[in-house]
């Protein structure tokens, strides 16, 4: 290895750590409700290729932020301590905590910029969807009062990678946020909360013994599981609301491995469901995207 190389790994630069890090495979919630606001701008004649691409990469910085922000703030709260998810790299020992905190703001400072430069086309309001979004994607877990360890987790997902996310982008191009664009938004953000919904239902052992009063802490396995079942059926049933060609109703052969595994495992042998149902939202939105679009 040359000596720049050296230095880079000896400064805590590792890429396959710093991929782990981001969790890629979580980044569909980010990925997918651009795709599908882009198809709403589309079908009233307002798709605009530069925004969406700024809209797109914006979102998923946000995410990266808050998965590194996420990584930080519970490794602080100790809440990692015995971990049945995937490799944590602060609590691993693989980063430094301070230079996984630097990170998480250099990913919301590389979204910040991209929505600047999305303001100037689409005007001051992308500003303060970008500053909202990334000030929860902070107190997520972060702050003095951590969303995440009060039940609101689930609210905030549905919200920001949902909503916020599907009319931001819609907005973005059209500058107006049509009704189909809050239908498709909710859909979105019912299958974000379930990713979400898998991995507290995985960790709901051991984040309430750390005080981590996650909703599925609050209401326990049977209801976890049932708010699983209903969040699916919730962005099916929208997309069919939507009208035209139901095609995502194609992804619902997707949706059988995660639901078999959330209603029958517990603990880490819920891991590959949060994966699953990455997927299963990423099909949803392409199918969704090709309905939609005119």
């Amino acid at each position: 290895m040359s000596e720049a190389g050296l230095r880079l790994q000896a400064s805590g630069f590792r890429p396959a750590v710093w991929i782990m890090a981001v969790r890629p495979r979580t980044l569909a919630a980010s990925v997918a409700p651009v795709i599908v606001g882009t198809a709403v701008a589309e079908s009233i004649g307002a798709f605009r290729p530069v925004a969406a691409l700024l809209a797109l990469l914006s979102s998923v910085f946000i995410q990266i932020g808050t998965n590194l922000a996420n990584d930080y703030s519970d490794f602080k709260r100790g809440a990692d301590a015995e971990r049945v998810g995937p490799q944590r790299v602060t609590q691993s020992g693989l980063v430094q905590p301070a230079m996984v905190k630097r990170a998480a703001w250099i990913a919301f400072g590389i979204a910040m910029a991209l929505g600047l430069a999305l303001a100037l086309i689409a005007g001051w309001p992308i500003v303060v969807i970008g500053v909202v979004s990334i000030a929860a994607g902070w107190l997520y877990t972060g702050g003095p009062w951590p969303l995440g360890y009060h039940g609101l987790g689930d609210l905030f997902v549905f919200l920001f990678f949902g909503l916020v996310a599907t009319c931001g982008t819609v907005y973005a191009q059209a500058l107006e946020v049509p009704p189909q664009a809050w239908a498709a938004g909710a859909a979105m953000g019912a299958l974000s909360t379930a990713i979400l919904v898998v991995n507290n239902l995985r960790d709901r052992a051991t984040d309430a013994k750390v005080g981590k009063n996650t909703l599925a802490v609050k209401m326990g396995a049977r209801a976890t599981r049932i708010e699983y079942v209903v969040l699916l059926t919730f962005a099916f049933g929208l997309a069919i609301a939507l009208g035209g060609r139901p095609w995502p109703l194609l992804a619902l052969l997707l949706a059988i491995s995660p639901l078999r595994r959330v209603l029958r495992r517990e603990g880490a042998a819920l891991n590959p469901a949060l994966g699953e149902t990455a997927r299963l939202q990423l099909a949803f939105a392409l199918l969704l995207a090709a309905e939609l679009w005119r």
